[in-house]
């Protein structure tokens, strides 16, 4: 599914994959993020960080009738406060939303799926 914008000059169609990278993107700029982690560890045998191009094994985007609903995963830092690192995340992912796509988000929802130690 996409996210579909009708403007006055015709429409845009935002895949899935292109709302994910940006998401991913936005996650792991936040200090104390190490990376993502696939939603489905078991299923997809991966215990390891994803790199860019599969940022879209880590979030999970739902379509909702006024914009959409966005679940990211995450691989912490060590040492670091955990509920204020997802709570920048939350509002980062909100705000590149809105500005780079122009797709308002209901709710992000925020699983962190391991802590690593940081390397200095």
């Amino acid at each position: 599914m996409a996210v579909k914008i009708k403007t006055q000059y015709g429409d845009i169609d935002i895949t899935n994959n292109v709302i994910a990278t940006v998401v991913g993107g936005a996650a792991t700029d936040i200090y104390g993020i190490v990376g993502m982690a696939s939603k489905n560890q078991i299923r997809d045998n991966l215990n390891e960080i994803l790199n860019r191009e599969n940022y879209n094994r880590g979030v999970v985007v739902r379509q909702e009738e006024n914009g959409v609903a966005i679940d990211v995963y995450i691989i912490c830092g060590y040492g670091i406060k955990i509920s204020e690192v997802c709570r920048n995340v939350q509002s980062k992912v909100k705000y590149n939303l809105e500005t780079m796509l122009g797709v308002s988000a209901n709710s992000v929802n925020v699983y962190v799926q391991g802590i690593r130690v940081l390397e200095d």
